[in-house]
């Protein structure tokens, strides 16, 4: 804490002591209480230094760096990523962390969060599941009604390349936490450039990000 700071604390407090109106009958004893008690205040304030009371108010170092800077554009870089520990969280982050290692680990990382944007935009949307895992787990292990085809493909779900995990990790923990979501303008479709499923001829396409093209899936309205 700056002693300027400081300073306007202990001017903060002096104000209010002096500028409570109460009473006549009862502001000698309402007065004598409060400067008791805000002077003890003040006078504490005055006797610790400086350096102590910034190590009291400093924002922890794992805290710093794991804030979220407010530009999501500053956000999306390795750099950033860098800074983040290996996030641990609760079974929607794990299923989100899940998916985009099996769909998008050997993508950019512009790649991958557009990918968690899909997913997330889906558990916005009244037509999926209201849930991360609803969302990624809709029709597992169904042949051809699966969503995202890692889930019913029959190969191992093991995670291979703990780096990789750790890395797109920090990317779900960052959608969960509530990152912008501004690459795919609303998408809650991709599919990799080297296929062209028959939807793709219905859905606007609203973005092109390494291997993949994104769509938004038009709004449903009601028919009289």
């Amino acid at each position: 804490m700056t002693i300027t700071l400081r300073r306007t604390l202990i001017a903060a407090i002096t104000l209010v002591s002096v500028s409570i109106a109460v009473p006549a009958s009862a502001e000698e004893v309402i007065s004598a209480r409060l400067g008791a008690v805000l002077g003890q205040e003040r006078q504490a304030l005055q006797i610790v230094p400086d350096t102590r009371l910034s190590a009291l108010t400093a924002v922890p170092e794992s805290a710093r760096r794991n804030a979220m800077p407010t530009d999501g554009d500053a956000v999306m870089t390795e750099s950033f990523l860098s800074t983040m520990t290996t996030p641990k969280g609760n079974s929607e982050w794990e299923c989100l962390a899940d998916a985009l290692y099996f769909e998008a680990r050997g993508e950019s990382l512009q790649g991958i969060f557009a990918v968690g944007e899909v997913i997330m935009n889906r558990v916005d949307s009244a037509e999926y599941p209201n849930t991360i895992c609803g969302v990624v787990h809709q029709g597992t292990g169904r042949k051809f009604a699966c969503q995202f085809t890692w889930t019913c493909d029959n190969n191992s779900d093991a995670i291979g390349n703990p780096a990789a995990f750790g890395r797109v990790g920090k990317v779900a923990k960052l959608l969960v936490d509530g990152l912008p979501r501004r690459l795919t303008s609303g998408a809650t479709h991709y599919h990799t450039k080297a296929v062209h499923p028959s939807w793709a001829n219905r859905f606007p396409r609203t973005a092109s990000i390494g291997a993949h093209y994104f769509y938004k899936q038009p709004t449903r309205s009601a028919s009289n």
